[in-house]
Parts: C-alpha cells; structure tokens; sequence
C-alpha cells in the first residue's frame, strides 16, 4: 500500500469516527423527508465531495508560474458530474421549502385540522364539583415539590426537579415531577438513576408525595444513553421525527416517558402526530405504538404546539390565502389550558376574530390524544381579560392572578383562577363569568369564593348575551336629552353611566371604545342609544350604538 494510499485511509478512519461521534452526541433524524434529516445528508455529501475532490486534484503550481493555460485534473474524478448532482440535491431541498408554503397549499394548511363539532356548553362540560377543582397549576406544583424536596437535605443536594406533568393517576388529577442528577459527578456517583419522583396532588395543596421505589435513569439531558433523546432515538426513532417528551406515570405509579413521534404531511411542513415512543424510565427499554395502539393510561399524545399551529392555520385560512377583509378569520387566544373532562384530558384555548383581543367567540376543545375538536360558541371575555378583572378586584394586594381554567357553574362558562402573592403562594381564589368579566366572585376559600359568585351572578340581570341569543334579540333605539351622566374606571377600561330626561329611571352603560363624543358629552345634550331589548325597563342595559346628535347637528 502507497503512503498516499495510506493517508486517504486515516483520513477516512478519522472523518468516520468523527462522524460517528457527531451522531451519538447530537442524535440527529437521519430520515431525509424531514428538514434537519435533509439537511445532515447534504451537508455530509458535500463536505464528501469536498475532501475527495481535494485529495484527487492533481494541478501543479509550475504551470500557473510557466504562463500554461490552467486546467483542473481530478486524475479521472467526475468532479462535474457529482457538483451537478449535488447542486440539483440543494436545489430540491430549498424548492420543497419555496412550493411546499400555504400560497399554493392553503387548503392543506386549512384542513390539517378537523372541522370541530359545534356544540352547547352545558351539554357536554360537567358541572363543577368542588373537591375535583385543580387549585394547583404548574407554578405552584413546582414550588410544592421543591418544599418537599426539602424535607429531605441529603437529598436535595444530589438532584434537581425536573418539569411537571399534570395527568390523571388511577383516577386522581395529579402533578408529576421527576427527580433529575444535579451534575456529571452526581450521574457518576448514581448511574442507577435519581431517587424517584413527587407527586403533587392537583386538587389538595397538602397533598404531596415523594416516591422513591422507583430509579429515574433515562433523562433530559442527561449523559450517554442515559439521554432521553438518545434512547428514544436510537432505540426506535433513528428515522422519525420526535418531540414533545412528557413524564407520565401508568396505573401502578411506573414511571415511563412518552415520546411523540410525528410525520410531515405538506413537503417539510404542517407536522402530524402518528405515534408515540414509550421509554421506560428506569430499564430505558423502549415500545413503539402507533396511534391506534397507545395505552389507554397514556393521557396526552399530541403536542400542545401543533394543535395550536392547526387551530391558527384554519382560522387563517378558512376563505383561502387571499382574505384581505378577515372574513370569517380567527385564532386562538394568548394562552391555553390542560383539562380533564369525563375523564379523557383536553387542550382548551379562546377563539377571537382577527383583530379583537379582548373578547371571545367561542372556546375550542380539542381531545389530546384523538386530535378531534369541539367548538363551544360562547361570546365573553378572553382569558388574559378575565385575569384582570379578578386582579383588579384585589389591586391594592398586588395578587397574581394564575391562567385560568374554564368550567361549568350551574350551566354558566366560568373561568376559575387563584390569586398569589409575591411568594406565588395562593392566598385567594375566583370564579369569572365568561359572558361578563365584570361578574367575580372571590373568597379566602373555594367555597367561599363559590359562594360569592353564585351570590353576585343571581344579584346581576344584565349578563351579556351570546351570540345566538342576540341573533334572536331585538334591538331598540331611544332618543333623548342626557339627565345624568359619570363614568368609572373597570379594570383599566372607562365606562359611562347616564339617564335620559325621557325614560326616568332607566340607566343606560355605555362603553368608552363605541365613540370618542363621550367624553365630551354633558348634560343636556341630545343623544341616540342603541341597545339590545334583553331586560325589562327599568334596569341597567348595555349600549350598542351611541351618537351625540347636540355635536353631530353642530359641526
């Protein structure tokens, strides 16, 4: 063997092996119908081609200094050839990216979602039991298990928590979190894996359980194949895509962590869940399933971020790429909730028009492992609207409200959140009607706070309508000369209330945002009022239209 020949052959041992060591440590998709699949095998191609057409060129510098025509010799290397292919294969991948977009697919962007069944609120959301209310979100969960981490000092040194995962254990709603190594040196000392994992009950804040009759091996993060994605990958996963890791227990408290695997359905876009990759956290031995054979246990399959992709994409696209008006158009709110309802667990997020923030058209429900949505349509308050109602009930503490979760009040869409203090403990709890965000009730206690928005609900006769209910509605329009007027300040939005000299005791509320005469209108002035005829007279009523006819006939 020549020293050339020799040379080519470390040279190739030693890209190999740095090759492989690449691999192991970043776990790539090797599948090339996937972007980060593609892109690996171009890359690798490329770098090939470069050090092959190196080692093989063959020009020597004399000719260059000698005055002779330059002239690239490959010693017989088709390097035209394989630049040709190779341009074609960057070609295609950037050209999958440039057609493969909603300007030429919208509908597949469209439609990647079901059309969600239309249904009543009531008939489907069961109605509240307070003991089954989930007073403990994620925040709270983990401050929770940190407190009980601390119980135990030698062990807190040794390991950190890991991200909790709220599911339903043999019936009972908890929060999980597992126990990670805190360093190198801590996997080093225990490669059998950290000392379990603490469950924090979702409805009873004193309810947390530290359970250490299980090892938690496989990890985020972790080293070896101790990794999470490396097992997943390379026990199952080498040619799928994977995402979405969560840490759930099965009947008997066995930890596992499932691994959503997905496909690509338009070029290297509009990702769709068709599986999972179940890794058992202790042993690491893995068992693929497809969509139809996941564990009943198994509470949440599908990726929070897809189902939200879809529910914007068919809102975006609902009349084509070339909606300019915002026909029709929707999406889901800032922020989205995990639910349980009937004991399957549900992803529910608020839908508004294009355009509106601070108010709902409906809430869509979509089922976190089938994908099949509901759309309930409720006309009310957004969520992020709602946590400043209920915080601005409470302004001079300075509480937090927490995301809320809505459920059923006696046949009535309520939001229900606790109020923290800067330690983010929970000092308060509330409900907020849905309809009208100015409807709260609060107290010390659940039932207090219960109590009180029942109490407040029964007290209110102008709770908005829904959108059907207006449809049948009639509306009424009143002229007069304004007797009264004044306005107030409602969670940062102004609100005027007047009387007309015409109609007595009738109040009419009128919103800052309808026109900007009302802030100079005053006493005496002639005015017009639209509203909707949906109480009796004699009781406040909501403007829908106002015009002061005094500076209108002026100007």
């Amino acid at each position: 063997m020549t020293k050339k020949a020799k040379r080519v052959l470390s040279i190739v041992g030693i890209a190999v092996i740095v090759l492989g060591l690449y691999i192991f440590f970043t776990a790539p998709n090797m599948n090339p119908l996937y972007a980060e699949g593609a892109m690996f095998w171009l890359i690798l191609l490329t770098i090939a081609v470069v050090a092959f057409a190196v080692l093989r060129f063959k020009n020597p510098v004399s000719q260059v200094a000698n005055g002779k025509e330059v002239k690239f010799d490959f010693d017989g290397f088709p390097i035209k050839w394989v630049v040709g292919i190779l341009a074609i294969c960057w070609g295609v991948y950037f050209l999958v990216y440039l057609i493969f977009n909603p300007l030429f697919f919208w509908g597949s962007y469209r439609d990647q979602m079901a059309e969600p069944e239309v249904k009543e609120f009531t008939s489907e959301i069961q109605t509240t039991d307070l003991s089954q209310v989930p007073v403990v979100d994620r925040e709270l969960a983990q401050t929770l298990a940190d407190k009980k981490l601390g119980e135990k000092p030698s062990l807190g040194s040794q390991v950190v928590l890991g991200e909790p995962t709220i599911q339903t254990v043999d019936g009972k709603l908890v929060w999980v979190v597992p126990l990670h190594h805190s360093g190198f040196f801590k996997w080093l000392a225990n490669m059998d894996g950290a000392a379990g994992y603490i469950v924090v009950s979702a409805t009873d804040m004193k309810d947390v359980q530290y359970v250490d009759s299980y090892k938690i091996k496989i990890q985020p993060d972790s080293y070896f194949m101790d990794d999470l994605t490396r097992t997943a990958r390379f026990k199952g996963g080498l040619f799928d895509g994977i995402t979405d890791y969560s840490f759930e227990l099965d009947d008997d408290g066995h930890p596992y962590w499932v691994v959503t695997t997905y496909r690509n359905t338009c070029g290297f876009s509009l990702p769709e869940a068709d599986g999972v990759i179940l890794v058992d956290a202790q042993t690491g031995d893995t068992q693929k399933y497809a969509m139809d054979e996941v564990p009943e246990w198994i509470d949440r399959v599908q990726p929070e971020d897809f189902i939200l992709a879809q529910i914007n994409n068919k809102g975006q696209y609902v009349h084509g790429i070339f909606n300019f008006s915002n026909k029709d158009k929707y999406e889901a709110s800032e922020g989205s909730a995990i639910i349980y309802n009937n004991g399957n667990c549900y992803l529910v997020t608020g839908i508004t028009s294009v355009g509106v923030d601070e108010s709902t058209t409906g809430f869509m429900m979509v089922d976190m492992v089938t994908k099949e949505p509901t759309l309930y349509r409720i006309g009310g308050a957004t969520e992020s609207a709602a946590m400043q109602s209920a915080e601005g009930k409470v302004q001079d503490l300075g509480y937090d409200a927490s995301f809320p979760i809505i459920m059923n009040v006696d046949g009535h869409p309520t939001y229900f959140m606790t109020l923290k203090d800067s330690a983010r403990l929970v000092k308060k709890y509330t409900f907020v009607s849905v309809k009208d965000y100015m409807i709260v009730g609060i107290g010390d206690t659940m039932t207090q706070a219960y109590e009180d928005y029942k109490t407040v609900m029964a007290n209110t006769d102008n709770t908005p309508l829904d959108q059907e209910e207006q449809a049948q509605a009639e509306e009424k329009t009143v002229t007069g000369t304004v007797s009264r007027i004044n306005f107030t300040v409602q969670d940062g939005k102004t609100v005027y209330y007047l009387t007309l000299n015409e109609t007595g005791a009738q109040i009419y509320q009128v919103s800052m945002n309808l026109s900007d005469m009302l802030t100079l209108t005053q006493q005496g002035d002639a005015v017009s009022l639209t509203y909707v005829v949906a109480q009796e007279e004699g009781q406040t009523v909501q403007v829908t239209v106002f015009e002061n006819q005094t500076m209108t006939s002026g100007s």
